[in-house]
């Protein structure tokens, strides 16, 4: 019998590569990050990195690419919600890390109906850094910790709290265009950019199915990509123009309330310092 994407997926926990556009598009994107970083400075552009789809309609449109949502559809079902986005940005020859975690941790889901969608604007190596994981991981969650390490690239400073198999580690390097999908509970991370020259960057897009609802009596909010709405998420709306006003007050808006259902997830794990 020939095994299909998302049975190999449901084995594994991941998928990759998955060529999703043209390395030239690839470019076109990455141009577009390198604009609104210089509108913002990188620090101030860092801040609205997060759901940064909320706010430049080039993002919004991304989410919803139906080269990316076509792969996504046949492991999550028809109708989907993204939970979130950001960028993950490594300069050459910077110490800054994505620590062993699994992404679900602290996102509160009631069912672990959920992946991520790691798409390469420049190329992503060993070399570079690029998303390593731990094939078949994802079958149970893990004890986390909060350590707070000043390298990792993860807001809220969690990293898987035992020994992690590094041996069985594989490497997940993928040209500018492709992506990788891995399970909401599958155990990745990355190493530090040690390539003497250009930063690697990545679009991580974080997908959930329709039908996934938020722990607790509140509902988070997200964005209806594909399908029909189950009523489980307040779902956000497409800027019209990069940083409009109104997007920007939705947006803060949505942040505050975001972090509150995060940060209460983050408050079981256990606080372990370096």
């Amino acid at each position: 019998m020939t095994v299909t994407f998302a049975q190999d997926f449901a084995r594994e926990g991941f998928a990759s590569p998955v060529r999703v556009m043209p390395q030239e598009a690839a470019a076109d994107l990455t141009s577009r990050l390198e604009r609104a970083e210089r509108r913002l400075g990188q620090d101030g552009f860092a801040r609205l990195n997060a759901k940064g789809h909320l706010l430049y309609p080039f993002l919004w449109d991304l989410v919803h690419d139906d080269r990316i949502l076509d792969h996504v559809e046949k492991i999550l079902g028809p109708d989907i919600l993204c939970w979130g986005s950001s960028f993950f940005s490594k300069d050459a020859g910077s110490s800054s890390v994505v620590p062993w975690h699994q992404d679900g941790t602290c996102w509160g889901l009631d069912a672990p109906k959920g992946l991520t969608a790691w798409l390469a604007l420049t190329p992503s190596t060993p070399q570079s850094g690029c998303l390593r994981v731990l094939p078949r991981s994802h079958l149970s969650a893990l004890p986390h910790a909060v350590r707070n390490a000043p390298s990792s690239m993860l807001p809220l400073g969690e990293e898987v709290a035992g020994d992690v198999d590094e041996a069985s580690a594989v490497m997940c390097p993928l040209e500018p265009g492709e992506m990788s999908l891995h399970h909401v509970t599958l155990v990745h991370g990355s190493a530090p950019n040690q390539a003497t020259s250009g930063r690697r960057i990545g679009f991580a897009i974080r997908y959930i199915a329709g039908d996934v609802r938020q722990l607790g009596d509140q509902k988070g909010y997200a964005t209806l990509v594909r399908g029909r709405d189950h009523a489980t998420y307040l779902l956000e709306e497409r800027p019209q123009t990069d940083l409009e006003p109104a997007a920007l007050r939705r947006y803060r808006d949505i942040l505050r309330h975001s972090a509150t259902l995060v940060q209460r997830e983050a408050a079981g794990l256990v606080q372990q310092p370096r």
